[in-house]
């Protein structure tokens, strides 16, 4: 009768042991061997692994751009469109100025009030109520030198009407510009006789005789000729020297 013996006993005596220790190792190297070791024994069998000019022709993915997205494009700068604003030139326009006297004459005087340089009506022909000489000599006759202007402006504003009150405004004017220069004169002459020179009466003499010409240039021609400095004799003059009815 044999000896029951257990799956465990692992006798080298046991005649079995050596065939199921072949049968074992064999099943052992088939199963071992990988694909990779079936290549190196059979080098004519396709390999299984990636060769390396196919891995090369692939593009490397870069490691700064995730697999699932795309890199966006850069924008291209947009030169702005400036559009030339249109300037229109201003036209002007000339103020037009209403000739009148000072207001506390009460009467239109055409040449007082009129921007200097401005041109107005000229000076006419006609002849001058209560003279009876032509407009252009009865307005530039107070603004004559040597005393002659001083009695022609006296006469007119004692006959001229007041209807007339361009040819008034320049006598009164003209006589409050000679009274003017003749007080200055005489006090002028007065400190030369006392200083022993005559240099300074003289001077003011030829300045008053070139503003003299001036002025009858200025009235002859139509520009305005208003000495505002005198403003208040000439009102006085222009009210009060007439003859009384």
């Amino acid at each position: 009768m044999s000896e029951k013996r257990s799956k465990y006993d692992t006798d080298p005596l046991d005649p079995e042991f050596v065939r199921e220790t072949e049968q074992l190792g064999s099943a052992a190297r088939e199963t071992a061997r990988t694909t990779n070791e079936q290549a190196r024994l059979n080098p004519d069998a396709d390999a299984p692994t990636r060769r390396i000019d196919d891995v090369l022709s692939q593009p490397y993915p870069s490691v700064f751009v995730p697999p699932t997205q795309t890199p966006t494009p850069t924008p291209t700068y947009q030169q702005p469109t400036y559009q030339q604003p249109t300037y229109q030139q201003p036209t002007y326009q000339q103020p037009t100025y209403q000739q009148t006297a000072p207001t506390n004459l009460g009467r239109t005087a055409p040449m007082v009030g009129a921007p200097h340089g401005q041109q107005i009506a000229p000076p006419t022909s006609r002849p001058v109520a209560g003279v009876g000489i032509p407009e252009n000599l009865a307005l530039v006759l107070p603004y004559v030198p040597f005393y002659i202007g001083m009695v022609g402006a006296f006469i007119e504003l004692l006959i001229v009407p007041r209807t007339e009150t361009r040819v008034r405004f320049h006598a009164a004017q003209g006589l409050a510009l000679q009274l003017a220069m003749l007080v200055i004169s005489f006090m002028l002459s007065f400190v030369g006789r006392l200083a022993g020179s005559g240099f300074g009466g003289g001077i003011f003499w030829l300045a008053s005789f070139i503003f003299l010409i001036v002025s009858i240039v200025r009235v002859w021609k139509g520009e305005p000729h208003h000495l505002a400095p005198l403003d208040d004799a000439t009102t006085w003059l222009y009210e009060h020297v007439k003859l009384k009815k």
